[in-house]
């Protein structure tokens, strides 16, 4: 690093007179620089204070001064917190961008970063131009807030909905840190606690992809980006498919980054191998913010990591395979291939009307939406789940295979009932038999001529229709087979339909196009090894447990996933701050019964500090009947062993096509 770097706890304040708590890092000698803003709710103070200690004095000390902001009503900011990416929202990130460009240790220009929300933010924030914004770079976002977040998934309900929901549920109830808020921190906490509630229910009452859903997708209007952006995200991650996207459809200077990783910034990639994300960041902040000529803007448009076979595992240390880049997306090294259907068979086409109505316990195996590389979240060897659904299998290969984009299966389908859905599993199977999922895609049959204005399915009549699979980059060797999987449910990764549908697919007019890649002359950019500052230094006080455990009870039929998440207690040497948090998600079932599909969150988070400690506890629990989805929420909040605050809730929401 060139610089020493200084850090400061601050305040900013927006318009309506709230102040967002904020940490800087700037470099101590030098003159004004550019600004780099990173805006979550996740508590810099201490949730997020080891992956900010790695990231901001890096960046602080190569010449830019960083600042992370709580967003309104989390960690120590003022205000509430009541659902993710308001109008306010982006609007108090324009106010503080214009804070920012006007300090005297601030050249004036300004640029953004992040993860997950952070990324979402800056996308959102960039597409309203504010004046001071040069450069963005954002890892794991999307941009279409409906069809592709873990809300929905082809017009289905994915189970993240009520998982991201039990994390919103605790993170915005959680109460500012007395130590940099002082006395008024209860008042803070109890205006949170007041304003709360289970953001599920804003997501049910939106089905379909209406203006809630609209507001802040920028697939909207591509055009409102004109900042050059770097995007980057893992193939093991949710949220890939953006990167590729934004990559085809954006008219500004970019580049894409995929690895082979979970919802982690690459360089603390895993699986691995991690690179050295923080120097790519630099290298593009200093072309767009500083003009210096380092030949970013003459690098591939797009490098990826091309995933060699591995044996179905729910998690990895290491995905083998190599990087490969492509000049430009669509890139002219990719011609897509169609592979006929016949019954069973890929690779010929045959007319033939073959049907499936599958169980609910295909999808046990799937793994989540998204891996948080909280193993085993990956999903599993995929034979178990292949004997309920219709499985399209080519011959062995006769030479290697490499894929790179989304497959699409076209197919022409019908089926028996008004809802009905086709989840389309893409698997790599060795010599051996075992099935490894590279790539999955689901279409509620609804929904299959949009998500605005869903239609219920004529039973018995044959719809054309295609479901786009994630993307992905995937070598398939010789000897190995290509197989397409589908089946008429999914969970607990998707929500079942109302009722067992029975789904017929007629083969003549059906086939898998897989997007093939030649190998092409574009070398690879060279990436270094991760780097970063000392992360701040913390103590785990009690380990940490987490587990996956799939359970059916063969007497009454009833069977469940429960996942285990407890981080423990770590303990915050800089700040002395001990954080507990402990969470568990229940997914259940009984038989064949669609309506007994059910999901649980229950999470508790718990601060403490000598003698004070405060604690949240919150619950969800989803139903379901033919007609209807049913949400019951509860919240307690406690300071030492007194509940100080107790809320329930019970919304209902008439299924709309779903």
């Amino acid at each position: 690093m060139r610089y020493e770097v200084a850090v400061e706890d601050t305040t900013i304040p927006v318009s309506d007179g709230i102040e967002l708590a904020a940490r800087v890092w700037r470099p101590r000698s030098a003159g004004p620089v550019p600004a780099v803003l990173e805006y979550i709710p996740y508590r810099k103070g201490d949730l997020t204070s080891v992956r900010d200690g790695i990231n901001h004095p890096y960046l602080a000390g190569h010449g830019y001064a960083c600042v992370r902001v709580d967003i309104r009503g989390s960690g120590d900011s003022g205000g509430v917190l009541t659902d993710e990416y308001l109008e306010l929202e982006q609007r108090d990130a324009e106010d503080v961008l214009a804070w920012l460009a006007a300090r005297p240790w601030c050249d004036g220009q300004t640029a953004m970063m992040g993860i997950s929300w952070g990324a979402f933010a800056a996308l959102q924030v960039a597409a309203r131009k504010p004046p001071s914004l040069r450069a963005l770079c954002i890892a794991s976002f999307t941009d279409d807030r409906y069809a592709d977040d873990m809300h929905y998934m082809g017009g289905c309900l994915l189970s993240d909905n009520l998982a991201e929901s039990g994390t919103m549920f605790a993170y915005s109830t959680c109460p500012p840190d007395p130590a940099g808020v002082g006395e008024r921190w209860r008042d803070m906490w109890f205006e949170r606690l007041a304003a709360a509630g289970p953001w599920a229910a804003h997501w049910l009452s939106h089905q379909r992809r209406d203006d809630y859903w609209r507001h802040a997708s920028v697939c909207e209007d591509y055009s409102a980006i004109q900042v050059p952006v770097f995007a980057a995200s893992g193939w093991a991650d949710g949220y890939s498919n953006a990167v590729l996207r934004l990559m085809a459809r954006l008219d500004v200077p970019r580049r894409g980054l995929i690895g082979p990783w979970s919802h982690k910034y690459p360089h603390l990639g895993q699986p691995g191998p991690a690179v050295g994300y923080l120097q790519e960041v630099v290298r593009w902040l200093d072309r767009w913010l500083l003009g210096r000529e380092n030949g970013v803007d003459t690098e591939p448009v797009l490098q990826t990591w091309m995933q060699d076979s591995v044996p179905p595992s729910t998690s990895y240390q290491e995905r083998p395979g190599r990087w490969v880049a492509e000049p430009a997306w669509p890139s002219p090294q990719v011609e897509t291939v169609a592979w006929p259907m016949a019954p069973y068979r890929l690779g010929v086409g045959e007319d033939a009307a073959i049907s499936v109505s599958s169980p609910l316990s295909l999808g046990q195996f799937a793994g989540k939406w998204c891996s948080y590389n909280a193993p085993p979240d990956l999903p599993y060897d995929q034979r178990e789940e292949d004997g309920g659904a219709l499985v399209f299998e080519t011959p062995p290969l006769p030479e290697r295979c490499e894929i790179l984009g989304a497959p699409v299966v076209r197919l022409a389908v019908s089926a028996d009932r008004p809802v009905a859905m086709v989840a389309a599993r893409l698997s790599d199977v060795a010599p051996d038999g075992a099935a490894t999922r590279v790539s999955y895609g689901l279409l509620n049959l609804s929904h299959r001529d949009g998500h605005d204005d869903p239609a219920p399915v004529e039973p018995g009549e044959v719809y054309h229709v295609e479901v786009p699979l994630n993307g992905v980059a995937q070598t398939f060797p010789a000897g190995h087979r290509i197989r397409l999987s589908l089946s008429s449910s999914y969970w607990p990764l998707a929500w079942p339909p109302p009722t067992a549908a029975t789904v017929t697919v007629h083969t003549g007019d059906s086939s898998l196009l897989l997007p093939v890649r030649t190998d092409g002359g574009t070398a690879p950019a060279l990436l270094e090894p991760p780097d970063g500052a000392e992360p701040p230094e913390t103590e785990q006080l009690t380990p940490p447990a987490y587990h996956w455990r799939v359970s059916r009870d063969l007497t009454d039929y009833r069977s469940s996933l429960d996942v285990l998440k407890d981080n423990g207690f770590l303990r915050f040497a800089d700040s002395g701050m001990e954080v507990g948090k402990h969470v568990q998600e229940r997914y259940c079932w009984t038989a064949n019964d669609f309506t007994s599909a059910a999901g649980e969150t229950d999470w508790t988070m718990t601060f403490r500090r000598g003698d004070w400690v405060a604690r949240v506890q919150t619950r969800q629990k989803l139903t379901c009947t033919e007609t209807e989805f049913v949400l019951h929420a509860h919240l307690d909040a406690y300071e030492g062993d007194d509940r100080v605050y107790s809320r329930d809730w019970r919304h209902s929401f008439p299924r709309d096509h779903l």
